[in-house]
């Protein structure tokens, strides 16, 4: 199956014009070039990490954290639509951002992303730590150099390698408190690190087509829907335990237990459906995708409230 339209060439960046043009952008432009949705999970994600870490933390030192972490999230989002200028402007889904609208100059993005994240590191190390510090960077690193540059053009399995950028927040959050990374963090990257291809193959089934046109070789576009139904399958098989594990292995009660057994339940039901889905791929792939959102929320709410918000509040009040 072709990756590509015919003529396509995509690159990287929207070319410049060269000639100087007064900027369009609102703050809200700006906003929009932070990705703040997903800088809502990577700060909740970071935060359950923070709760759940031994140790005590001032709390303006705990916002300073999850305050870096978010705006280096932001920097994350903005040199990718930097970098992803072309290929968001002939995609419906993402052809309305700022970027491709000519709203922010590439330029300006890249500056915009370039100035947060190097503030979000630097005050992270110098006010928290520098373990913490190093992660974020690397964070930063992985999401817009190995992801956005290199793998999300080059593989198929670019959402596989990549979906580990979104996995480190918690392993930062464990850091600012600790100043160390142990196993609990690693399994909550590991959650997340294999939540990471269902959810997103689950969207680029019913998108295809618009992967396609942009030259993004993501699964369903290489290899087609029905290989792509049993890769969700398979990690959504892989997910289940690894969420049920923080409670197997004793670091939450049977709270966290009950939902993480019925809510991978439900994973594998609905990733069932999916690889029993005719073309197109539609209803299913839309429920898995919406409910893995629901997961993995779920999870680490259950996990803040059970095991990490009581000492949250101990650390914050102390």
């Amino acid at each position: 199956m072709s990756l590509v339209s015919a003529g396509a060439d995509f690159r990287g960046p929207l070319a410049s014009s060269g000639v100087a043009e007064p900027s369009l952008a609102t703050v809200g432009d700006y906003i929009a070039l932070m990705k703040p949705r997903v800088m809502s999970l990577v700060v909740f994600t970071a935060l359950v990490g923070l709760a759940v870490a031994p140790g005590s933390l001032h709390p303006v030192t705990a916002f300073t954290a999850l305050l870096c972490i978010a705006v280096g999230a932001g920097a994350s989002g903005a040199l990718n639509m930097w970098y992803d200028a072309d290929v968001d402007a002939v995609m419906t889904r993402t052809a309305r951002r700022p970027v491709p609208m000519g709203r922010v100059r590439p330029g300006e993005a890249l500056a915009f992303g370039l100035t947060l994240g190097s503030f979000a590191v630097v005050v992270l190390g110098l006010l928290v730590n520098w373990v913490a510090s190093a992660l974020l960077a690397f964070t930063i690193f992985f999401y817009v150099v190995i992801y956005t540059i290199w793998l999300k053009r080059s593989t198929p399995q670019n959402i596989v390698i990549g979906g580990a950028a979104g996995a480190f927040p918690p392993m930062i959050g464990w850091a600012a408190v600790t100043g160390s990374v142990s196993f609990e963090p690693i399994l909550l990257f590991l959650i997340i690190f294999f939540w990471t291809p269902p959810h997103f193959w689950a969207l680029a089934l019913y998108r295809t087509e618009d992967y396609a046109r942009a030259g993004i070789p993501m699964l369903p576009v290489v290899s087609g829907d029905a290989s792509t139904r049993r890769q969700i399958l398979l990690y959504t098989l892989i997910l289940v335990p690894l969420g049920v594990a923080p409670w197997a292995f004793g670091y939450t009660g049977a709270l966290y237990g009950i939902t993480a057994v019925m809510m991978g339940a439900v994973m594998v039901a609905l990733g069932w459906q999916v690889l029993l889905e005719s073309r197109p791929a539609e209803r299913a792939s839309r429920n898995l995708f919406a409910f893995s959102i629901l997961y993995l929320f779920l999870l680490f709410a259950v996990l803040l409230v059970e095991r990490g918000w009581g000492g949250l509040i101990t650390r914050l009040t102390a």
